[in-house]
């Protein structure tokens, strides 16, 4: 074969593996485009703030941290090893989901450090203060459900707990942790999430929650 043949050939190879790749990458963008909001939740002590403001930093994307919204009322009911309930946390919630509602507007790709340890709080977060009312029929014009995708960081108590004792200038006391955990309802299915283990080490964490993201392996219908 003549060598200029070789050559055009392996050129039509190298541009249909870049064209490949492009189209791969084009994929990726459009799947990650439909999901643009995550939540990143467990109960307090598990990682979240650190998790979800590095993988934020690492995406370029933007960060917010829950406890940053919590009334004063509410911190100073834990800071007293008080357990908030339903009716404490509920405004907190619907704040945090009119954040998210604005960030999804402006097509703002967004992470939320937040416990969401409840069902029902995360129907909140997804859609405000009408998911309270269950029964009640959507009203026209009223705002979609927000696609969220949750990422639960799961682990043994004890480790937990060890996270808490090292922790300084947080009003959240270790004496909490048990009533945490007994709030606790772990996202099941038909929920949009995913369960990452928080005995890994930080890169692999933030690897495997990235990984979902941009591979869409977790992209709401």
């Amino acid at each position: 074969m003549h060598p200029t043949s070789r050559g055009r050939g392996r050129g039509r190879a190298g541009a249909a593996a870049r064209e490949g790749k492009g189209a791969a990458a084009e994929r990726g963008r459009a799947r990650r485009a439909a999901m643009v909001l995550v939540v990143v939740m467990g109960v307090s002590g598990s990682g979240k703030t650190t998790v979800g403001s590095r993988l934020a930093e690492k995406l370029g994307w933007k960060f917010y941290d829950a406890d940053d919204y919590h009334p004063l009322e509410n911190k100073k009911k834990m800071e007293e090893g008080v357990p908030l309930n339903d009716e404490d946390r509920i405004p907190w919630l619907c704040a945090l989901h009119d954040i998210l509602r604005r960030e999804d507007t402006s097509r703002q790709d967004t992470i939320l450090a937040c416990s969401a340890l409840k069902k029902m709080y995360r129907c909140v977060l997804i859609g405000g203060a009408s998911a309270i009312e269950s029964n009640r029929p959507e009203k026209p014009g009223e705002n979609p459900a927000l696609k969220i995708l949750f990422v639960h960081l799961d682990g043994p108590k004890d480790i937990i707990a060890g996270r808490l004792e090292k922790r300084r200038g947080h009003f959240m006391p270790l004496e909490l942790l048990q009533s945490q955990f007994d709030t606790l309802e772990p996202p099941s299915p038909p929920e949009n999430f995913i369960t990452v283990s928080l005995e890994k080490s930080l890169p692999e964490i933030l690897l495997q929650i990235e990984s979902a993201i941009l591979q869409g392996e977790a992209l709401p219908e």
